[in-house]
């Protein structure tokens, strides 16, 4: 038994290292190379696992191979886009100035439900209000509304706004998170920012900041949430 737990940390770890390794996408945007490299993954991880007769190298090193023949792919990729074409196909437009295209649904083999099922999934309901669509390599589907069906922005109402940042956590539970408290340049004042609430960053469950000078912060005793506006000088 101590053997199979071993082996499965192991494995465990070398798994995650090689998804690290191949990127950040989730499983339904994995390009068609990524998801064969990850179904091999998954099936060859078990094998040492289901018979402990089988060495683990004969696990570990194909596994090992499959992420570096992804590595090198990705980067062919890169540098040849006909290789890239072949690997991972070609986005294809489904509907173009209002009007869909049949030809193309039918050669990805999408049934009306499907481009329907798709559309709500983008919260559109009503396939009139479509300018434009495009099954990407993933087989997500990209979708632009008609300008008159699309929601108006505050530059199309004509209010000013100036373009930020979202805010970033800068107390977790307690703790500060050094990087975020640099980035937002709130380094060493903290303690000072939590004063006038009657806070002290161990008291503190969330605690987030804008490039703005505003903070917006959590309690862990679960009282209403503080809302500090310009780094406190309105206070």
């Amino acid at each position: 038994m101590s053997i199979v737990l071993i082996r499965s940390l192991i494995l465990y770890i070398l798994v995650i290292f090689s998804v690290r390794l191949m990127g950040k996408r989730q499983l339904g945007e994995l390009q068609p190379s990524e998801l064969v490299i990850t179904i091999l993954i998954s099936n060859i991880a078990t094998l040492p696992l289901e018979d402990t007769d089988i060495p683990l190298s004969l696990g570990v090193t194909p596994i090992l191979a499959l992420v570096c023949f992804e590595v090198i792919v990705s980067w062919l990729n890169l540098i040849f886009p006909k290789f890239r074409k072949m690997i991972s196909g070609s986005p294809k437009i489904i509907i173009r100035n209002g009007k869909t295209d049949p030809a193309t649904l039918k050669e990805l083999r999408f049934s009306v439900d499907d481009l329907m099922m798709s559309l709500r999934e983008k919260e559109v309901f009503d396939i009139e209000d479509v300018q434009f669509a495009i099954v990407e390599t993933t087989g997500n589907i990209s979708v632009m509304r008609k300008q008159m069906s699309d929601t108006p922005t505050r530059e199309d109402l004509g209010f000013k706004v100036k373009n930020y940042d979202p805010p970033q956590v800068i107390v977790s539970d307690g703790k500060i998170i050094p990087q975020a408290v640099k980035v937002m340049g709130v380094d060493g004042s903290v303690e000072k920012i939590l004063r006038p609430v009657n806070l002290k960053i161990e008291d503190v469950f969330i605690m987030t900041a804008d490039t703005q000078g505003n903070f917006f912060i959590v309690d862990k005793k679960g009282n209403p949430p503080h809302t500090i506006k310009n780094g406190g000088k309105n206070l």
